[in-house]
Order: C-alpha cells, then sequence, then structure tokens
C-alpha cells in the first residue's frame, strides 16, 4: 500500500496539471474573463440564489445560425458562471427550447419569457459574433428576460488563428 502512495499522488497532481493547463488556453482563458467581466459590470448585481440560462451565441448575420465556435465559447462561460457559483439551467435537456441539430439552443424571443418563468430564471446570457479577416468580436450580454433590460454587456477581440478557424469552419452541412 505505501508503494501505491506515491503513484496516487503522482495521478493526482497530473490530472491538476492537465486542467491547469486548459485554463490557460487563449480561448478558454477568453471566455472566463469574459464572464467576469460581465458578472463585474452587471447591474444591479446578480444574486446567486436564481438561476441563469445561458444561450448558444450566435453569427451577428445570420442569428439563427452557430458555428462549433458560438457553441463552445457558449458552453465555456456557462462553465465559468458555474465555477462563480450560480446555477445555470442546462437547456441541452429541455424540450421547448429552439435547438437545431449541430446548431446548439437558440433562444427565440417569445420562448424566454416562458423558460425564463418556468426554471424562475433571473437572466439569460447571450451573445453574438462576426469575423474579420484577422478578428472575431465576440459580444456579451446579460438580459433580465422579464423586461428584456440589459444588465451589463462586454465585447471582446479574440485572434483568428488555426483553433478558431477550424471552430468557424465545423459547421454542420
Amino acid at each position: 500500500m505505501r508503494r501505491l502512495y506515491p503513484l496516487m499522488l503522482a495521478l493526482l497532481l497530473a490530472s491538476c496539471a492537465q486542467y491547469q493547463a486548459g485554463s490557460r488556453n487563449p480561448l478558454i482563458r477568453t471566455s472566463y474573463d469574459a464572464a467576469d467581466q460581465l458578472v463585474q459590470l452587471t447591474q444591479p448585481t446578480l444574486p446567486k440564489d436564481a438561476p441563469l440560462i445561458v444561450a448558444t451565441f450566435v453569427h451577428l448575420d445570420h442569428l439563427t445560425e452557430a458555428a462549433t465556435l458560438g457553441r463552445v465559447l457558449s458552453e465555456q462561460v456557462a462553465t465559468r458562471f458555474t465555477q462563480m457559483g450560480y446555477p445555470v439551467v442546462e437547456l441541452k435537456l429541455r424540450g421547448s427550447v429552439f435547438v437545431r441539430e449541430g446548431k446548439g439552443e437558440l433562444l427565440l424571443s417569445r420562448e424566454v419569457k416562458d423558460i425564463s418563468l418556468a426554471h424562475n430564471v433571473q437572466a439569460v446570457v447571450v451573445g453574438t459574433y462576426a469575423t474579420s479577416p484577422d478578428k472575431i468580436f465576440l459580444n456579451l450580454k446579460i438580459v433580465r428576460p422579464q423586461d428584456n433590460r440589459v444588465l451589463s454587456a462586454h465585447s471582446v477581440a479574440i485572434d483568428l488563428n488555426e483553433t478558431t478557424q477550424a471552430l468557424l469552419l465545423s459547421e454542420p452541412s
């Protein structure tokens, strides 16, 4: 048993190192920082006793479509809100949300209030992105669904590189 302790410690440290490596990834870090900024800028502050919804981030010019990039970014933002202690409603388990195969959870405005009421949701995190030859511009908002009031907004420019280009192009046909 004594011989197993060093092995178990090494495995534990290796798994921690892998987690740290993921949080250092530039795309993940950008998503986490954007979520942090949204929370810091929100007026009034968001209490942690009511849930949030994070919708799939969509292309600014095609609001009913999202490439894998939009789905990945919204998942990362939802992860960060969860890490900060906010209860996040998982939309992929709901049948009443507009979900297109390979497109993600695209909230139709008429459904936001219904879903919000059903889950006592205090806010919805929405986002759009647009691309230029060298950047992806991501715009995020926290919106109160009862009156569509924007409680917080934050914009980020992400480098268009091999990884982000692949996520943009991986949209299913």
